[in-house]
């Protein structure tokens, strides 16, 4: 691997290449790496620094590039910038056209997956799809309908916050312990760029509530239409102990596409990207690399 996963880790902490406008806030843009164009696109409450685990196994075959959505990381925004779904979806449609990458492949996770599927679908320049841990068409599960159900009660985004900076609390399965297997990995680089943000940064946490209060219920409805739409491989990776999108109705989902293949991870959960990047890079690059 000629890029380490300290390097990785290090390329979040620097300022980003640049910043992509994307009408109403700006997208924080990070590039590393050579050969085919691969676009990453995370999911809530984390940002591009998710894939940092990744990268060490991907740079030396593809070109990655890696966005902050507005509200995340160190993308740029107000509190009149609209902190949604919908927008998410306009600025990944948008990061394509100022790029210019017109022969593409575009990985999304957690609620990254659903905003690509909107964004891409149909799209003469997406090449292929791989999918980790993410919004199924089949619905949501009681997990995920319980975590989003607090967004109403008065309050959330506060106990949220101090729920985040709290170890041992933020480890029960009823907070954030369901995410991982190894619920230790909500520490260390976890901690650092995801949790000490909601916990210390009440503009970070409010982004993150604002868009949570976004979310959609069509969104996750129209999925398997668009699921039809997408005739490139689609490459799905499911950790095997994902509590918020069960893995068995992942399986069922690779039958929505014309060409997908599922790779199921043992010893994962909802962010198997995380704990088993080796292998989740392994089961991605065939498809982002065009070899398979």
């Amino acid at each position: 691997m000629s890029m380490s996963a300290a390097a990785a880790a290090d390329l979040f902490r620097r300022e980003p290449d640049r910043f992509l406008d994307v009408g109403a806030g700006e997208v924080a843009y990070r590039c590393v790496g050579s050969g085919p164009d691969v676009l990453f696109v995370h999911g809530w409450p984390v940002s591009s620094a998710t894939f940092r685990r990744l990268l060490p196994h991907l740079t030396d075959h593809v070109t990655c590039h890696l966005i902050d959505l507005p509200g995340a990381g160190n993308s740029r925004f107000t509190t009149n910038t609209p902190l949604t779904i919908d927008h998410h979806i306009h600025s990944v449609r948008r990061a394509l056209d100022l790029l210019e990458l017109r022969d593409v492949a575009v990985v999304g996770h957690d609620s990254g997956g659903m905003i690509a599927r909107h964004a891409v679908a149909g799209d003469a320049r997406l090449r292929a799809l791989g999918l980790i841990d993410t919004e199924q068409s089949t619905g949501l599960s009681w997990r995920f309908k319980s975590f989003i159900a607090g967004r109403r009660v008065p309050g959330f985004g506060a106990a949220l916050g101090w729920l985040a900076g709290r170890p041992r609390l933020r480890r029960n399965r009823l907070v954030l312990g369901d995410a991982f297997a190894d619920r230790s990995l909500l520490d260390g680089e976890f901690d650092e760029f995801f949790l000490q943000p909601l916990h210390r940064s009440r503009t970070h946490r409010d982004a993150a509530i604002r868009l949570l209060k976004s979310f959609d219920h069509q969104h996750v409805r129209d999925l398997a239409e668009l699921h039809r739409q997408i005739d490139v491989p689609v490459q799905l990776v499911w950790g095997e102990e994902d509590r918020f999108f069960p893995v068995e109705w992942a399986r069922e989902m690779v039958a929505d596409f014309p060409d997908a293949q599922l790779e199921v991870i043992a010893g994962a959960g909802l962010f198997s990207h995380e704990e088993r990047p080796a292998e989740v890079a392994r089961a991605l690059l065939p498809v982002l690399a065009n070899t398979r």
